[in-house]
């Protein structure tokens, strides 16, 4: 449980850990991290698709002898490379461990394969141990996993959720990275018109392989607000789906596919009165697409 002012989500692909030949990603990782880390704000990461990517072998490695060099070429300090990659476990741990501004977790051992499952409260700071909103936090797999949410953790938000939130007085959103298949259902055609809000809808949604129940738990809940998901670069609407919100983040970092302008999603709760809203700014610090999600 905190207070929060402000707070930041990495909601995946921070890194592409398998495909840095060196035995600890983290490194890379902690690089990525750093402008948060540095302004004491603190965060917390669920994985992406690319966190722990299977290892491509650079062609070039090919064309003279046929050998793979020895030596990591990121690196040249003599420190020698290894293919197997960072796994998910060894990313968050180092997270845990190493960055007491870090609110990430390693999520119960029974959810495996995924990691990075795991609830924050938000608490209030008029009433003192009473929480505002519910944070949950979960891996929709990809890289050495499939691209699910499974069973086991559907049902482990729905017995999480009614526990702490019997009532669903407390409003809950929730974070993961690849879209369920829902999202392809509500994703606007061509323009990005009403009640959808957002500004780039360049990529048709690249969807998890297959839907094992948690979308249907959360229609039925009246407590979730939104989803919020990143995976496609060139997306960052957000459309309605029954009671509660479909997001995209905008694609903010310099990795991965895509030229389109850098910006981020940013997430406003206020508690008198109450309201979450939601908008998109750009790195140049303009604004748009704002839209009230509470």
């Amino acid at each position: 449980a905190t207070y929060l002012t402000d707070f930041v989500v990495y909601l995946g692909d921070v890194v592409t850990a398998n495909n840095i030949p060196i035995a600890n990603a983290s490194l890379y990782w902690d690089q990525a991290i750093s402008p948060t880390r540095s302004r004491g704000i603190p965060w917390a990461s669920v994985f992406g698709n690319h966190d722990d990517a299977p290892f491509e072998w650079p062609m070039e490695w090919f064309a003279a002898s046929g050998i793979p060099q020895l030596v990591c070429p990121v690196l040249n300090s003599g420190e020698e490379c290894s293919f197997r990659g960072t796994s998910r476990l060894e990313l968050m741990k180092n997270e845990m461990d190493n960055n007491f501004l870090s609110l990430s977790k390693s999520g119960p051992q029974d959810l495996w394969p995924g990691i990075s499952n795991y609830v924050l409260q938000v608490l209030s700071k008029e009433k003192p141990h009473t929480p505002l909103v519910y944070l949950y936090f979960l891996d929709s797999g990809g890289g050495t996993y499939p691209e699910v949410i499974s069973t086991a953790q559907a049902d482990w938000f729905k017995r999480i959720s009614e526990e702490i939130n019997p009532d669903s007085r407390v409003p809950e959103l929730i974070f993961w990275h690849i879209p369920s298949k829902a999202y392809k259902k509500v994703a606007p055609k061509f323009r990005i018109h009403k009640p959808c809000v957002g500004s780039i809808n360049k990529e048709k949604v690249a969807a998890q392989e297959a839907e094992m129940g948690i979308m249907k738990i959360l229609v039925k809940r009246p407590s979730v607000k939104a989803v919020f998901v990143g995976h496609n670069h060139g997306l960052d609407w957000c459309c309605p789906y029954g009671q509660l919100w479909l997001c995209f983040a905008r694609h903010t970092g310099y990795g991965g596919y895509g030229n389109w302008a850098r910006g981020s999603r940013i997430l406003e709760i206020n508690e008198r009165p109450f309201s979450i809203s939601s908008w998109i700014r750009m790195e140049d610090g303009s604004v748009h697409s704002e839209v009230i999600l509470s």
